[in-house]
């Protein structure tokens, strides 16, 4: 049997790990996985191997962990199998845009196509959380990522109980910065991060009355502070942005703009070419993408820039 299936990445609005309320939106990136799944009547166990495109010897626990929960969940129950995943991500790894949450989605979903099933979006979504929390890559269960990088769009999500809050459309041009310095999600300081937490509260209050970029700044200030990342990049940028933030536990810094901006009356200023340019001298990687309304949208390429 063959599977296979993308999820998105995602850029944050509220990071979840002061209250466990957390936002995210979907970006125009994908990682795709691929399944082989062979009935093993000898065995007593499910087998699973990974490999993950163009990295060596890199950390296959998650995808491994998905495709036997997902195995679990989608295949008959008195049959064991010998599978293979692996995963090709356009999506820069430990870099704060979700590349977990897109492998373990893409993974859950690639395994239950191989037994022809399409699962329920959300419960999807759960399985993939349950398989990060079970190998210890995630703080907060990163459901937030999960759903917006399932879903398509914004998502606002309860992270202690897995709970979707709400779910809207964007239509966002965005700029990514990506610094040479890598993050990992299961390295960040949440205690430094749980004393933000009135900060959290009114990202919160802003996200759930749909002011999504006011919030996502908000956001990036705070939790720069708190995970110890410069706001410079961030700051310098923000007349020319509708919102930017740190994304997740960094060290990516991510720029929006309202396409609807005119209606809502911001500046003349809202310029990313401007963003592209100021963050092009600070080294690193730039490039050019959009939102993502759904999983299954077609997908345009993000430009290096």
């Amino acid at each position: 049997m063959h599977g296979r299936a993308v999820a998105l990445g995602a850029g944050t609005v509220l990071n979840a790990l002061a209250t466990g309320i957390g936002a995210a939106f979907a970006l125009d990136v994908e990682t795709t996985a691929t399944v082989d799944i062979t009935p093993e009547e000898t065995l007593d166990s499910t087998r699973v191997n990974g490999t993950i495109a163009g990295v060596e010897n890199g950390d296959t626990r998650l995808i491994e962990r998905c495709v036997e929960l997902a195995i679990e969940t989608y295949g008959p129950g008195d049959m064991q199998y010998i599978a293979h995943i692996q995963t090709e991500s356009d999506i820069p790894m430990a870099a704060g845009l979700k590349s977990s949450s897109a492998a373990a989605n893409a993974s859950i979903l690639a395994t239950a196509d191989a037994f022809d099933i399409t699962p329920e979006p959300i419960s999807a979504c759960r399985l993939g959380v349950r398989a990060a929390r079970d190998v210890g890559v995630t703080v907060t269960g990163a459901f937030d990522d999960a759903s917006a990088s399932m879903l398509g769009g914004v998502t606002v999500t309860n992270n202690n109980e897995d709970k979707l809050l709400a779910h809207d459309t964007v239509e966002w041009d965005v700029v990514v910065w990506t610094p040479p310095e890598r993050a990992y999600s299961a390295d960040a300081d949440a205690e430094r991060c749980a004393n933000i937490a009135p900060m959290a509260e009114l990202v919160e209050d802003l996200a759930l009355t749909n002011q999504y970029t006011e919030a996502m700044t908000v956001n990036g200030l705070a939790f720069s502070a708190a995970l110890g990342f410069d706001p410079a990049p961030a700051v310098e940028v923000m007349p020319y942005a509708s919102g930017v933030s740190l994304s997740g536990t960094g060290p990516s810094v991510v720029a929006v703009a309202d396409r609807n901006s005119e209606s809502k009356g911001e500046s003349d200023e809202v310029d990313l070419a401007v963003v592209t340019r100021r963050w092009r001298s600070r080294g690193g990687t730039v490039w050019k993408t959009t939102t993502r309304a759904t999983r299954e949208e077609s997908s345009t390429r993000p430009d290096e820039t």
